[in-house]
């Protein structure tokens, strides 16, 4: 069983255990990634986490945001539901 931690490597910061993979990519892509990453302070790992983060989170909004429009706008029903269900308690 491993335990929790926070560990440095280089400049990243590591909140409990990281599994590490291996990735194969055109040499002019990891140029551009590198370069990137140098221009915000950060190592390849961190940046290329960054990016995966936020594409993530990107696909999970677009998918909510499917999931509104397939719904449409909420349909009034009509009158105040608390209301409602207190004026039937009195009624029993």
């Amino acid at each position: 069983m491993r335990k929790s931690g926070i560990g440095y490597t280089g400049n990243t910061r590591y909140d409990g255990w990281m599994a590490k993979v291996m990735v194969s990519l055109p040499d002019d892509l990891l140029e551009r990634i590198d370069a990137r990453a140098r221009r915000r302070r950060a190592t390849r790992s961190g940046f290329l986490r960054e990016l995966a983060e936020r594409e993530l989170a990107s696909e999970e909004e677009r998918e909510w945001e499917e999931i509104e429009e397939l719904l449409g706008e909420p349909v009034p029903l009509g009158g105040d539901a608390t209301s409602l269900i207190r004026r039937d308690r009195r009624s029993h």
